[in-house]
């Protein structure tokens, strides 16, 4: 009996949609707006699909008109949400698209495997619509997630989707009402810091990089109205040891997320002494005027760990510098490590979509390279909880997955471009490895906080080993003086704080 009332209810939720939408359409502007909706079916029928479902149907400015639902759950099939039945499974897509006529195919699966997005693709492909996804909570920040956010897939769907759980009350607490400062603004790391730490209201919001343009798009992204002048854009180098500590003498900053850094292997592995002034030397600069900060974030990556590389080299040293900060000052420095960020300067993913551009080849140096890969808000938002509870000397390790295969990626690519293009071996270049690992020896992966993040501890190094870095005339002296510096020292045990 109930189920028969449930039944009736839902029927005449689905009668009052209906009627709702006819009513919509018959009023707006001469019919304009119902040309340029585009019918789509929906794949799954969970919570994210409701939501969006109430917003197609509902919303008047909608630019899709769902006419189904497809969802494997037997359970679910005849079901109504937000009036659409299910009307199948995915085997049941190339029935559905000829009975409802249906352009598009709308993925509404959160943190789907990687897998299940690509078969959706070929499936959508020989049913001939156009798969487009909803996209992961992390990627909408300053309005809840609806139908004029969907967008065509991407290569990161392709590769894996990551659902982010954060404790935005910790990191709250960590910036709100604080002075932040951002060292890197410009970069895609520093700018999406700047973007999320902006949400929580700090106190004040220094934006500091040596690249005017790139702070002038950071600021403008951060709030479209803002002016060069406004105090809150900072040009400078973190190489010029005047200007670092004039800022932290007359901005008295309380949190500071140190990302500018050199980071294009190849090249400082021809200029490892470029690498030692900015990297090391610049963060010792931070370091050193940042005695009254309340907490202090290194930037690092994956390539600190076991290093082999002038880039990996750089960015241990700048961990070991950060924990001997830690020590020696009465506030809290930690480091965080991630792997590679997709779209970044200078990132395989810009490197490959350029080659495509002009016709290919894709170069990859080895068809077994792998990385781990993450987006650029997936890695912020990691790094902001990280920060808010790591302990004092600790790196917090990031983990989103397996590493990806490089030449896996390359060949997606051309698939979404639709172009013929070939894939071309080139060798591993000086410093690279086939994979890189997240733990160096003896380092322990404890999760105590939160499952996607690690608390390892870092050995101190004192900056007296480091101060004549610049000095070394000599290439290969100065790159083996700094691999001695990452030189194996005995494990410490982690003491994490939150």
């Amino acid at each position: 009996m109930r189920a028969r009332k449930d039944t009736r209810s839902e029927d005449l939720l689905y009668t009052l949609a209906v009627r709702y939408d006819r009513w919509r359409r018959e009023h707006s502007r001469g019919g304009e707006q119902d040309k340029r909706r585009t019918r789509a079916l929906v794949f799954g029928a969970g919570e994210a699909a409701g939501t969006l479902l109430h917003g197609m149907v509902f919303d008047p400015d909608s630019p899709f008109e769902p006419v189904g639902i497809l969802d494997d759950d037997p359970a679910k099939r005849r079901e109504r949400v937000a009036g659409i039945r299910v009307i199948g499974t995915r085997h049941d897509l190339g029935k559905a698209v000829g009975d409802t006529g249906a352009e598009a195919l709308i993925f509404a699966v959160a943190n789907a495997e990687a897998e299940l997005v690509r078969e959706m693709r070929e499936r959508a492909v020989a049913a001939g619509v156009d798969l487009l996804v909803v996209p992961e909570a992390s990627e909408v920040l300053d309005h809840e997630l609806g139908a004029r956010d969907i967008r065509d897939v991407q290569v990161t769907d392709l590769l894996g989707r990551h659902r982010i759980e954060v404790d935005e009350r910790a990191i709250d607490d960590l910036v709100r009402g604080k002075r932040v400062l951002i060292t890197g603004a410009g970069g895609v790391i520093g700018s999406e810091l700047c973007r999320q730490i902006h949400r929580f209201e700090p106190a004040e919001l220094m934006m500091f990089d040596h690249d005017e343009a790139a702070l002038q798009a950071v600021q403008l992204s951060v709030d479209p109205r803002a002016e060069l002048h406004d105090p809150s854009v900072l040009l400078g180098d973190v190489r010029d040891t005047d200007r670092v500590r004039e800022i932290f003498r007359t901005r008295n900053p309380e949190v500071v997320f140190h990302a500018a850094a050199l980071k294009h292997q190849p090249l400082l592995e021809r200029h490892p002494s470029e690498a030692v002034k900015t990297n090391v030397l610049g963060t010792l600069a931070l370091l050193e005027a940042a005695g009254e900060a309340e907490r202090f974030v290194t930037v690092s990556a994956d390539k600190a760990a076991d290093p082999v590389s002038v880039l990996g080299y750089t960015q241990r040293i700048t961990e070991r510098l950060t924990a001997w900060a830690n020590r020696d000052q009465p506030g809290v420095f930690l480091s965080v490590r991630f792997g590679n960020v997709l779209g970044s300067r200078g990132s395989v993913l810009t490197k490959f979509r350029a080659q495509i551009a002009d016709g290919g080849p894709i170069t990859v140096t080895h068809p077994e390279v792998r990385r781990f890969l993450m987006t650029t808000q997936e890695a912020v938002s990691l790094l902001l909880q990280a920060a808010a509870i790591g302990g004092g000397g600790e790196a917090m390790v990031l983990h989103l997955g397996e590493p990806v295969l490089i030449d896996q990626l390359a060949r997606e690519l051309v698939r979404l471009s639709g172009q013929l293009v070939d894939v071309v071996y080139t060798g591993l270049r000086p410093g690279e490895k086939l994979g890189e690992v997240l733990f160096g020896p003896g380092e322990i992966d404890e999760r105590p906080y939160h499952r996607l993040i690690s608390h390892v501890a870092v050995p101190a190094l004192n900056p007296s080993a480091v101060r004549d870095l610049a000095a070394a005339g000599d290439t290969e002296v100065l790159v083996r003086r700094l691999g001695e510096l990452c030189a194996a020292v005995p494990p410490l045990k982690v003491r994490p704080a939150a």
